[in-house]
C-alpha cells in the first residue's frame, strides 16, 4: 500500500510534477506515435516580453491548460504553442529608462546601437512571464516557442507586406493619426482610450460667427469656418471671408453637410491639420493644413504661443481672446470624451502626418463573410455582434510607428525618388541614395499573422499541414478588436482557410465587488502570491469554476481558500481510500454489487457524459460544478461513509468496495485533471501505484461513459438521502448530541419498504448514530416510539433514553401555543368577507396555505404529546 501524507504540500508536489511531464514528453505535438491522431491546435495570445503572469493570463491560461489537457486525454495530437510578442511601444520605453539611468537617449546611441541594448534586454530579462506560466502548469509545447521578432515570423512580415503593396493594399498618404506626444509615436484607433474628461467649451467670435471648442490653441492652425449649406442664418456668409482672431489671417466660410446646424451656433471651426472631420472637410473644399503643433505637442505657429505646450498654450490664448473681448461664453467644467495613450496615458493628439496605412474594406469584408458563413464560429454566439461591430465600421488602419523596436518597413527610397518594396527573400536596393523607411511596423500587423507565421508561413511546413487552420482560439472580449479582427483579415488574405474554426471568448477578471482591477484602485490580485499560498491548483479552480464563455469573473481570496479546501478533501478522501485498499486494478463483482454500489456507479457513468458534454461546449464552470457536488458530496460524503461498513466486513465484500472504490476515484481524478493537474497526477499515480515509474495522468486516456444507468438505484438512493437528513434535522431539533446511539426500528408495510430495510440498514445505523434492531421490519411502531418518515420510508425511534422528557413536553406545549394563534389568526382573516373581497388572490392563497400549514403543525405536534404519554 501507498501512504501518502498526512496533509497536501502543493510546494512539495508541482514543481518535480511539472518537470516530470516535460521529462516525458507530455506536451509534444506532432511526435511519430501520433500521427494517426486527429490534430488539434490552438496558439497562445502571445503576452508582451515585458510583462509578467497577471490575474488575466491566468485565468486565460488555466482554459487554454484545461482545454489542451482533455484534448490529449482524448487521444489528439495536440500543439498549444506558446511564444512572446516584441511589444514595440512597451519594450522600447523600458529600454530608453534604463539608458536614461545611464544620463543617455538612444539618440545619443543610435538606430543600430539601441536595437542591439533592446535584444541584450529582452534575452536577458524578457520573457519572465515563460517562467510563470509553469508555475500555472501551462502544457505548452516548449520545443515550439516563437517570438514575434524570430527570423521566420520576420519573414512572414516582410511577405505579406509584399502582398499588400503589389495589390494596393497598403499605401502611404498624409492623414489625421492618433498622435502620442510622450511616446512620440502614431497609434491605432484601439490603442486609444477614450476617458471622460472635465474640460473647457470657449464659444469665440470669429467676425459674424462665433463658435465653440474645447481645444482653443488649435485655432491658430483654422483655415475656414463651415456651416450647413440649408441653415438660412449663413447662407449669405458662405464664401466670404471672416477674421480668425489673434493671427490676422482671414478665412472662408464654406458650406458642408457634416455639419450639424442644431449643435451650438451651427458654423464650427475647421482646423484640418489638428481633426479627423475638419480633416475630411479640408479634403472636399480644397483647404490648407496647417500644423501649428510638434511631435511633443509644443505651439509651432509664430507667434507669442510660439513654444508652449499645449496645455500651456490653451490657457495663454484663451487669456489673449478675452482681452480682446472676443470670448462669447466659458462653459466650465464641460465634461466630454477625450482619448488617451493606452500604454502611458498621455492625451493623444489628433495630428497630420505622413504614414503607412492598410486599406482594410475588402480584408475586413472577408472577414465578416467568414464569420456569417460559420468558417469561424464565436462562443458564446452573441459575441459575434462585437466583431461585426469592428470589421464593418473600420477606417484604414495606420500601421506605422516612430520607433526603433520593431519590424522595420521593409520599403527602399532611391535618389530619384524611386520606392521600391522588394521580396522577403530579395537583397534589397543599395548603394549612394538609397534608404530604408525609418517607421517600424504596429505590433498588431506581425501578431495578425500568428496562426500562420507560428507554424512556418509562408512555406507550408509539416506543422502548417498538419495543424492549420487552428482549432480554437480563447481569448479575451476586450481583444476582439485588437487581435481577433486582425488575425481574420490577415490571415484569410494569406490562405484561402480561416485561422481558427472557433473562437471562445471570456471575461475579464474582476475583484469580489464586481470592479475592474487596476493599480490605481488598489485592487490588482497577484496570481503568483495565491500559488505561495495556495497552490495552483486552488487558484486554477477559483478561475475555472467561475468561468462561463463571455462572462465576467470575480476573484476574492476567500473563494481561493475554498478551493484549497477542495483540493485538501480530495487529497484526503484519496489517502483513506489508499489506506483501506482501493484499487481501480480489481475486477468489479458485478453480481456481488451492493445498492450503494450500483447508485455511485450509476451516478459516475452520469456525471462522466455530463462533464464530457459541458466541457465540449466551453462551459468551464458548469463542469467544475457537476464535480465539484459529486466529487464532495456524493463520493466524498455518502459513498466513503456508506463503504466503511463493508470494508470492516468479509474478504468478499471488503475486494468488492475496493474496487468500487478504486474505480470511482480514478474516474473523478481523470476528470478533474484537466483543471486541477497537479493534485489529481499525483494522486492518481499513488492509486494506481505508479510512485516510481515515470507515468501520468497527463497521457492517460479521458474515462469513457459506461453508460451504466440505474435510475433504480438513484431513486432508492435518494429515499436513503433523505431519510437520512431528515434523521439528522431531528436530532439537531431535539439537541440529541453527536455520537450518542438512539434505539431504532424499521418500520415496512409493504415489499418495497421491506427490501429498503434489507438493503440499507446496515448503513443507515451508523450515517444517523442508530442502534437499528436486527430482523425483519415492522409493521407499526412500538408505543410511545417517535416515528420519522420520508420519500414513504418510515423508521421508530425511542428517544426515552435520549431526550429529557418533562422538557420536551414543555417544548412542545410551546409550540402548540403559538400554532394556535397562527391558526386563530389566520382563519379569522378566512372567515372576513370584506377581507376575502379586497385582497389580492396572492394574499389569500398565502393566508390559506398558512392556515393549512398550522392545522398539520398543531396535529403533528399533539400527537406527539400523546406518545409521550
Amino acid at each position: 500500500m501507498i501512504e501518502l501524507p498526512p496533509q497536501y504540500d502543493p510546494s512539495a508536489v508541482e514543481a518535480h510534477s511539472y518537470q516530470r511531464w516535460i521529462d516525458n514528453d507530455a506536451f509534444s505535438a506532432g511526435r511519430p506515435d501520433h500521427a494517426d491522431r486527429p490534430a488539434f491546435s490552438l496558439v497562445i495570445p502571445p503576452p508582451n516580453v515585458t510583462g509578467s503572469l497577471h490575474m488575466g493570463h491566468a485565468f486565460e491560461h488555466a482554459l487554454m491548460d484545461t482545454l489542451t489537457r482533455r484534448k490529449r486525454m482524448q487521444g489528439y495530437d495536440v500543439l498549444w504553442l506558446p511564444g512572446m510578442d516584441h511589444a514595440g511601444i512597451a519594450t522600447q520605453n523600458v529600454v530608453e529608462r534604463e539608458l536614461a539611468k545611464e544620463g543617455l537617449s538612444r539618440h545619443d546611441i543610435g538606430r543600430e546601437a539601441f536595437v542591439e541594448r533592446v535584444w541584450q534586454w529582452k534575452e536577458e530579462y524578457g520573457g519572465r512571464i515563460l517562467g510563470q506560466m509553469r508555475r500555472l502548469g501551462d502544457g505548452v509545447d516548449w520545443s515550439r516557442e516563437r517570438f514575434t521578432m524570430d527570423a521566420g515570423l520576420t519573414r512572414a512580415v516582410r511577405t505579406v507586406f509584399k502582398r499588400l503593396y503589389d495589390q494596393d493594399l497598403i499605401y502611404r498618404a498624409e492623414r489625421i493619426i492618433n498622435w502620442c506626444p510622450r511616446c512620440r509615436t502614431a497609434l491605432s484607433d484601439i490603442e486609444v482610450d477614450h476617458r471622460e474628461t472635465e474640460g473647457e467649451l470657449v464659444t469665440i467670435q470669429y467676425g459674424p460667427l462665433t463658435v465653440a471648442t474645447t481645444r482653443v490653441e488649435t485655432m491658430l492652425g483654422d483655415t475656414a469656418v463651415a456651416v450647413h449649406p440649408d441653415d438660412e442664418r449663413y447662407k449669405h456668409l458662405v464664401g466670404t471671408l471672416v477674421p480668425l482672431p489673434l493671427t490676422g489671417r482671414m478665412i472662408p466660410v464654406v458650406a458642408d453637410d457634416h455639419v450639424d446646424p442644431g449643435f451650438g451656433s451651427g458654423a464650427v471651426k475647421v482646423t484640418p491639420a489638428h481633426d479627423p472631420n475638419d480633416f475630411e472637410i479640408g479634403q472636399r473644399h480644397n483647404l490648407p493644413s496647417i500644423t501649428v503643433l510638434d511631435e511633443s505637442g509644443v505651439v509651432t505657429a509664430h507667434g507669442s504661443f510660439q513654444g508652449l505646450d499645449r496645455f500651456e498654450a490653451r490657457p495663454a490664448v484663451v487669456a489673449a481672446l478675452r482681452e480682446e473681448g472676443l470670448i462669447v461664453k466659458e462653459q466650465r467644467p464641460y465634461v466630454h470624451s477625450v482619448g488617451h495613450c493606452s500604454r502611458c496615458g498621455t492625451v493623444v493628439e489628433p495630428r497630420l502626418s505622413l504614414q503607412w496605412f492598410v486599406r482594410v474594406a475588402l480584408l475586413a469584408k472577408r472577414a465578416g463573410d467568414a464569420v456569417r458563413g460559420e468558417e469561424t464560429s464565436f462562443v458564446p454566439p452573441e459575441m459575434a455582434a462585437r466583431f461585426f461591430s469592428w470589421v464593418d465600421n473600420m477606417h484604414d488602419w495606420c500601421v506605422s510607428r516612430q520607433l526603433w523596436w520593431g519590424h522595420r518597413i521593409p520599403v527602399w527610397y532611391g535618389p530619384g525618388g524611386q520606392t521600391v518594396v522588394p521580396g522577403p527573400d530579395d537583397d534589397p536596393p543599395s548603394g549612394e541614395g538609397w534608404r530604408q523607411d525609418e517607421d517600424v511596423l504596429d505590433t498588431w500587423f506581425s501578431s495578425a499573422l500568428w496562426p500562420a507565421s507560428t507554424l512556418g508561413w509562408p512555406d507550408h511546413t509539416a506543422d502548417f499541414e498538419r495543424f492549420y487552420p487552428t482549432s480554437v482560439l480563447i481569448t479575451g472580449y476586450d481583444i476582439i478588436f485588437f487581435w481577433v479582427a486582425r488575425m481574420m483579415m490577415f490571415c484569410s488574405f494569406i490562405e484561402p482557410e480561416v485561422p481558427f474554426r472557433e473562437v471562445m471568448v471570456h471575461g475579464l477578471v474582476r475583484d469580489a465587488r464586481g470592479k475592474k482591477m487596476s493599480k490605481s484602485a488598489g485592487n490588482v490580485v497577484d496570481p503568483l502570491e495565491l500559488i505561495d499560498k495556495y497552490g495552483a491548483d486552488a487558484l486554477r479552480w477559483t478561475l475555472a469554476r467561475a468561468a462561463n464563455p463571455g462572462g465576467d469573473v470575480s476573484l476574492s481570496e476567500e473563494w481561493v481558500v475554498g478551493s484549497r479546501n477542495f483540493v485538501n478533501k480530495l487529497w484526503n478522501a484519496t489517502r483513506f481510500a489508499l489506506m483501506n485498499g482501493a484499487d481501480p486494478a480489481l475486477a468489479l463483482d458485478e453480481p456481488g454489487l451492493t445498492h450503494a454500489d450500483r447508485w455511485i456507479l450509476a451516478r459516475l457513468s452520469e456525471v462522466t457524459a455530463e462533464v464530457s458534454a459541458l466541457y465540449d461546449a466551453f462551459e468551464f464552470g458548469k463542469a467544475c460544478d457537476a464535480l465539484f457536488h459529486f466529487a464532495w458530496d456524493e463520493l466524498f460524503d455518502w459513498y466513503v461513509e456508506l463503504a466503511k461498513v463493508p470494508l470492516r466486513a468479509d474478504p468478499g465484500d471488503v475486494n468488492r468496495t475496493r474496487a468500487v472504490l478504486g474505480r470511482c476515484l480514478d474516474t473523478v481524478l481523470r476528470l478533474l485533471h484537466p483543471v486541477i493537474p497537479f493534485v489529481t497526477d499525483e494522486l492518481w499515480r499513488a492509486l494506481n501505484g505508479l510512485t516510481e515509474s515515470g507515468d501520468t495522468l497527463a497521457l492517460a486516456a479521458w474515462p469513457a461513459d459506461t453508460a451504466r444507468r440505474d435510475p433504480a438505484a438513484v431513486a432508492e438512493f435518494a429515499r436513503l438521502s433523505d431519510l437520512v437528513a431528515e434523521l439528522r434535522r431531528f436530532r439537531t431539533q431535539q439537541g440529541i448530541p453527536s455520537g450518542r446511539k438512539v434505539a431504532a426500528v424499521m418500520i415496512a408495510a409493504d415489499p418495497a419498504g421491506r427490501e429498503f430495510a434489507a438493503a440499507w440498514s446496515a448503513q443507515l445505523a451508523p450515517l444517523a448514530d442508530l442502534t437499528i434492531q436486527p430482523g425483519e421490519p415492522r409493521t407499526a411502531a412500538p408505543d410511545g416510539w417517535e416515528v420519522l418518515s420520508a420519500a414513504s420510508v418510515s423508521l421508530a425511534l425511542d428517544l426515552l433514553g435520549s431526550i429529557d422528557i418533562e422538557a420536551e413536553r414543555a417544548r412542545i406545549q410551546r409550540g402548540l401555543e403559538q400554532v394556535a394563534k397562527e391558526i386563530k389568526q389566520t382563519a379569522a382573516k378566512l372567515a372576513n368577507p370584506g377581507f376575502l373581497a379586497k385582497a389580492p388572490e396572492s394574499v389569500v392563497t398565502e393566508i390559506t396555505a398558512r392556515n393549512a400549514a398550522a392545522v398539520a403543525e398543531q396535529d403533528r405536534l399533539g400527537d406527539r404529546l400523546k406518545r409521550l404519554g
